[in-house]
């Protein structure tokens, strides 16, 4: 990662409106740089220069599953060997239905989750990776969600006016 680049307040406005909705068009940046003011080219050199230094990580959509059909969904934890990490994680990236899959520093030492119609088929998922990986099932979390919650994070990078400020309750 690169040293942090100075920003001003177009970088932090550029901040600010990539956590909106991104227009839906063949070029989406002319639209966020009309938003900001500034031409399209700029919007997008600006966007390398904050993801070249690690301030942006990526652009991504976050979707809804359920209206996708998916209507169960699991987190799955393996306790897998050190020689095995690459091995398996790669099992488990062919699955469409997987679209997380991590290693962590602990005793279960790859995670992934599973999206699927209902139960069963989150369970022949599983099941599947778990006898292509030749792994246990006494070494496998299945974690299922029991209630989803989703929570809409945004940062504030501009500097909010005092009025739109909320110090508790009065």
């Amino acid at each position: 990662m690169n040293p942090l680049p100075p920003t001003d307040d177009i970088d932090l406005a550029l901040l600010d409106a990539l956590q909106d909705d991104l227009p839906v068009t063949s070029r989406p940046w002319q639209g966020i740089a009309d938003r900001l003011g500034i031409p399209e080219e700029e919007a997008i050199v600006r966007l390398n220069r904050l993801t070249a230094a690690g301030i942006i990580r990526g652009i991504s959509p976050v979707l809804e599953s359920r209206p996708l059909g998916l209507h169960a969904a699991t987190l799955v934890a393996l306790r897998v060997g050190e020689d095995r990490i690459e091995e398996v994680a790669g099992i488990i990236s062919t699955y469409p239905s997987v679209s997380h899959n991590f290693r962590r520093d602990h005793e279960y030492n790859l995670w992934f989750t599973i999206a699927a119609p209902d139960p069963e088929g989150l369970r022949k998922i599983l099941d599947d990776i778990l006898h292509r990986a030749g792994i246990r099932a006494t070494d496998a979390l299945n974690l299922p969600t029991r209630k989803k919650i989703k929570i809409d994070v945004r940062f504030a990078f501009l500097p909010v006016h005092p009025s739109e400020r909320y110090d508790g309750p009065d």
